[in-house]
């Protein structure tokens, strides 16, 4: 870029300073939500839903909020009861959830094991699609994944199409693809800048979805590594209709746009660092943490470390704890209880015990210091990013899939949501308001500026 080029762009950026400056006092004054989040942290409500729920407080007579533990709702169904079942029967839940989300019914038998095999009879990608991933060798995954979407929509006989038989099919399609494509794109990224050998391994029709994704990345796996990723999909597949990226699909699919459009969205806002990067924060925090604390079993030392992190003079000197905190729950998240449970069993396997029991302790020490050093009486606790870049370090994951993962799960709750949002009875393009504080300028013409 030429000088002249450089400083029109760096004159341009400097009036950002001026005209994107708004006092805070002012969002109180007109009463704005920020983030679409009330006064009392409480999610804005916008609509209405009958796929997940989130639950993490509760209104009592005079409309305060109390903080309860923390409970997960797939269709009305506890998730801890779905989860319980697939644990203690040793079996794969992805695409019972899946099934679930999109129909609003439990499958029983014959119709689950249909179900899945038109998924995996989906799965495979077509050669035209595999070129193009190779073509996009060295990008970033999430980029190659929404750029995939979009080109399905070139394949697609009926891409515009939203009646609800087009939209099933293109939901199906959507989630059967999904492992392939991040499967072949994070080898072809392997390829192209550590110079491994390309492996392109095709989904076979035996295996389940957790396990053809674990097959195509890297071919050997346990079969407690895919119990456990496949449970990690069941418990990322849906979390409300507000969370950023299903709201993303949400509101671009009210305007009536196409499902690969909405999706592509969808994947943009889960990209971001503040919605679907935790998992790789906190695994590159743990990964800090296990070198500067000597004592893995030493609380104070433990608490020390934590304080100073919190104080901005540790690590990444940002002031948090990442895996700490959460939107809703405060007492508790219920998926973190429920992946602990397999993640723990993974730990044995993979002899690392001892990593284990010191990230249990940091969770314990993390919310008691956090609580101590904002002098909070609301309790804040650990959410499933806490555990979930672990767990996906013991099966052998890189971290640049670890977003890839997230979406390949929430795929199904991004499904789920957009046929809701085009099946409402009366549809209403969401539009929220903006209140404009500038008075008005008068106009100067271009020779008295």
């Amino acid at each position: 870029m030429d000088i002249k080029k450089e400083y029109l762009i760096y004159k341009l950026s400097e009036t950002v300073k001026k005209t994107c400056k708004i006092d805070n006092d002012l969002f109180v004054r007109y009463n704005v939500k920020r983030g679409l989040r009330n006064e009392d942290r409480s999610g804005v409500l916008v609509g209405l839903t009958q796929i997940g729920n989130v639950v993490g407080y509760e209104r009592n007579g005079s409309g305060e909020v109390k903080a309860i533990p923390g409970k997960l709702y797939y269709r009305g169904y506890d998730v801890e009861d779905i989860v319980r079942a697939l644990i203690d029967e040793k079996r794969f839940g992805f695409e019972e959830i899946a099934y679930l989300m999109l129909s609003g019914e439990l499958p029983d038998r014959e119709s689950l094991q249909s179900f899945r095999d038109l998924m995996i009879s989906n799965m495979p990608l077509s050669q035209k699609t595999k070129m193009n991933i190779i073509d996009l060798e060295g990008q970033n995954i999430m980029n190659i994944l929404a750029r995939s979407v979009l080109e399905m929509y070139n394949f697609d006989q009926n891409p515009d199409d939203t009646s609800p038989d087009n939209l099933m099919r293109q939901s199906i399609d959507l989630i059967s693809k999904f492992p392939a494509i991040i499967a072949y794109a994070y080898n072809i990224f392997r390829h192209s800048t550590h110079g491994m050998s390309l492996h392109i391994r095709h989904p076979r029709e035996d295996l389940s979805i957790a396990e053809n994704f674990l097959y195509m990345l890297k071919k050997e796996y346990s079969m407690l590594d895919a119990r456990t990723l496949d449970l990690l999909l069941v418990l990322h597949a849906e979390h409300g209709g507000g969370n950023n990226s299903t709201f993303t699909v949400r509101v671009t699919s009210s305007t009536g746009t196409d499902t690969y459009s909405a999706i592509a969205a969808g994947i943009g806002s889960l990209k971001g660092p503040l919605h679907g990067g935790a998992s790789i924060r906190v695994a590159e925090m743990f990964a800090h943490l296990k070198e500067k604390i000597v004592d893995w079993k030493n609380i104070d030392e433990i608490d020390t470390f934590l304080i100073r992190m919190l104080k901005k003079e540790e690590y990444d000197r940002s002031g948090l704890i990442y895996g700490i905190g959460h939107a809703v729950y405060t007492i508790s998240d219920p998926r973190v209880t429920m992946l602990k449970e397999l993640a723990r069993d993974l730990a044995k396997e993979k002899n690392c015990e001892a990593e284990f029991a010191f990230l249990e302790l940091l969770e314990e020490r993390a919310i008691e210091c956090f609580s101590k050093f904002r002098d909070i009486s609301k309790r804040v606790s650990s959410n499933i990013d806490f555990y979930s870049g672990f767990v996906y370090e013991m099966i052998g994951l890189p971290h640049v899939i670890y977003t890839p993962l997230f979406a390949m799960a929430r795929i199904v709750g991004w499904t789920a949501h957009r046929i809701e949002e085009l099946n409402f009875k009366s549809k209403r393009i969401i539009r929220p308001a903006y209140k404009n504080i500038l008075d008005g300028l008068p106009y100067i013409s271009i020779n008295s500026r």
